[in-house]
């Protein structure tokens, strides 16, 4: 989420939140609406504790997405380069083929792939390269001691490869699920309806609209880190970019400069096939 419009939607939160204080306020009995102050306290101290304790438990597993969506996506980057190096030991005729295709993978996930999970239209489509070279792997039949020890490690760094994408498209679909989103928002409201009653004809009005602006811009701020927490593909402040495979790229571009591979690859830029 864009920080202007988060900040914007928590100063119209709390803008309203006062103007309904002070609208109660108007009406409301010198001392508030509740005789015993103390256990009115108490009552919203338990409201407070619950709330604050499920929301801290919410904020726990939506960041532990966060960062495995994070971590995902280094894993697979990393993956991706060792895989390239892999693929120089493997038998000539196939050797170009799968590093175009590695290239191509790489440019997919920092391209249309990576778009697509931030217009949320990603849901259970493979990424196009990771099946041409499957096929293009099918079709190997390595000979020497160095080209079936590099078959093995092939095999093997491309199921590291899958479970990190796994990883990093899993928070893509968000971890948060619907009943906990509408228990949180009730139980604001009953908080912002439970602030109503403190509302104090014999309290200025500045005091008033502090007690509740400042709880309710908390409130607001909080869900707000949720959702962002809960989306992290989006390309605002925080949000997750592809940097790690961009990174790679550019890793992939020298090295292939250095060992002379100069090939055209089959697609262009972002990961399109040509």
């Amino acid at each position: 989420m864009n920080i202007v419009v988060a900040f914007v939607i928590v100063v119209a939160a709390a803008g309203a939140a006062v103007a309904a204080m002070l609208f109660v306020r108007r009406t409301a009995p010198d001392g508030g609406y509740f005789n015993d102050g103390d256990r009115a306290a108490g009552v919203f101290g338990v409201l407070a504790t619950g709330f604050a304790v499920l929301l801290g438990f919410v904020v726990f597993l939506a960041f532990a997405s966060y960062d495995a969506s994070r971590a995902g996506a280094e894993d697979e980057a990393r993956t991706v380069a060792q895989q390239v190096e892999t693929a120089q030991l493997l038998p000539a005729d196939a050797r170009a083929q799968l590093t175009g295709e590695l290239v191509c993978y790489a440019r997919s996930v920092a391209g249309v792939q990576w778009e697509r999970m931030e217009a949320g239209t990603l849901g259970e489509q493979l990424n196009p390269w990771g099946v041409e070279m499957f096929r293009t792997f099918r079709t190997i039949e390595p000979e020497t001691a160095s080209e079936q020890a590099a078959y093995g490690k092939w095999l093997d760094q491309t199921s590291d490869r899958e479970d990190a994408r796994s990883h990093r498209i899993h928070g893509a679909a968000g971890v948060i699920p619907t009943p906990l989103w509408i228990i949180l928002f009730f139980t604001s409201g009953v908080i912002f309806m439970y602030m109503l009653f403190f509302a104090d004809s014999g309290e200025r009005a500045i005091v008033q609209a502090v007690l509740m602006g400042t709880v309710v811009s908390v409130i607001v701020s909080t869900l707000l880190l949720l959702q962002f927490l809960d989306n992290p593909f989006h390309p605002g402040v925080g949000g997750l970019r592809p940097v790690a495979m961009e990174r790679t790229l550019v890793i992939l571009d020298q090295e292939l400069q250095i060992v002379g591979a100069d090939q055209s690859f089959p697609c262009d830029d972002r990961g399109n096939a040509r």
